[in-house]
């Protein structure tokens, strides 16, 4: 499991080719805005070229912020629907509010509204789940995750339970993790989009 979560350089967005009808949106923190990698090897550059290889007509812009918050998030998603109009919204923001010890209800009240005007855009919304270490304690670890269960279920959002999953919770986890223990090895992001990749495509057809 993560020890700590996601602070770092934001990765640029870009800008939406005509020749793509289906822009796929990404709006996350470090843990998609390729923090201690290499451009080009984080999970949303390896989903474009995913796409790309399997010719489906798509484009992705990755909106990430590293260090971002929900409430970064839902600040800066309106200019986004507006300048990007995508097809499909990806969500993957929370783990910071719980570094932070931002209420739960504020999380999710700002996912909610989050989703609510992406769909109201006219996207799809897929909403990527975060689990917390143990020392954050049983109760609260629960109540994180089902807040995304939550969210997912009163705004009809696909969800990726846990987005690290066979990431931060097999026994040699610390390997594929950088030296800070918070943020994925590239060589762990294949696995991170294998996480991501069949909810994304089946919201696409």
């Amino acid at each position: 499991m993560l020890t700590a979560l996601f602070t770092g350089p934001s990765l640029a967005q870009s800008s939406k080719p005509a020749t793509h009808p289906t822009t796929i949106l990404v709006l996350g923190d470090s843990l998609s805005a390729e923090y201690g990698l290499q451009r080009g090897e984080g999970w949303v550059a390896l989903m474009q070229a995913r796409l790309d290889q399997e010719k489906i007509p798509a484009h992705v812009v990755n909106a990430s912020i590293s260090g971002d918050t929900t409430s970064g998030g839902r600040s800066r998603l309106a200019a986004l629907l507006k300048q990007h109009q995508p097809t499909l919204l990806i969500i993957e923001l929370g783990g910071n509010d719980a570094l932070r010890g931002l209420p739960l209800n504020m999380s999710q009240d700002n996912l909610e509204a989050m989703s609510s005007a992406a769909k109201a855009a006219g996207a799809k919304v897929l909403l990527l789940g975060m689990q917390m270490p143990p020392n954050y304690g049983q109760a609260y670890a629960k109540q994180f995750a089902e807040m995304f269960s939550a969210v997912a279920k009163s705004q009809q959002a696909v969800l990726v339970p846990f987005l690290l999953k066979g990431v931060a919770d097999v026994p040699d986890s610390l390997k594929l993790f950088q030296a800070d223990r918070i943020h994925p090895v590239a060589a762990a992001h294949p696995t991170i989009l294998n996480n991501v990749w069949p909810a994304m495509k089946k919201l696409l057809k």
